[in-house]
């Protein structure tokens, strides 16, 4: 099934076997890729622990498919925005990123995008059933917490934030 992050008990589940997908399937791999999609999930954590979470998933019940996969996008997108986060404070304080990291998670943000997903698996892409965002998106929200290592950098929720 792979990473997901369960808001009722509050806990990351990974599913190891994902990783070796990732090698496999998408051609993407290193320490750093795995941290990117772990510090994803956590990502999850600090939305649920702001509310975030909560509050979007009842505009999602009163949404229709559109809006609610929308909704959905900008979660994701934040997700990867706090994992950015974290890959600069953590490298700031214990100088942990060595050459090449960034383009390992940058590599993996590009490989499970929606768009990428799509094309793989139907041979076209749907932009209005995006539940994650394009490859683009995922990979320029990464870069913005990576870059700016701010919290309040990453509201994908602003108006014309995608």
């Amino acid at each position: 099934m792979g990473p997901f992050y369960c808001p009722l008990d509050q806990t990351v589940y990974l599913d190891l076997s994902f990783f070796q997908q990732m090698q496999r399937q998408f051609r993407v791999g290193g320490d750093f890729a795995y941290a990117y999609v772990i510090a994803h999930e956590v990502g999850h954590h600090v939305e649920n622990q702001l509310g975030l979470l909560a509050r979007v998933q009842q505009r999602q019940r009163e949404a229709g498919e559109m809006e609610a996969n929308q909704l959905s996008v900008r979660v994701e997108l934040m997700a990867d925005c706090l994992a950015g986060v974290w890959a600069f404070h953590s490298n700031q304080q214990y100088k942990t990123l060595e050459e090449g990291d960034v383009e390992e998670a940058m590599k993996a943000a590009e490989a499970i995008g929606d768009d990428r997903l799509q094309r793989r698996s139907q041979g076209y892409v749907v932009p209005d059933s995006f539940t994650h965002g394009s490859s683009e998106q995922r990979v320029r929200w990464f870069m913005t917490g990576m870059k700016g290592g701010e919290i309040r950098q990453c509201d994908t929720f602003r108006e014309n934030q995608l």
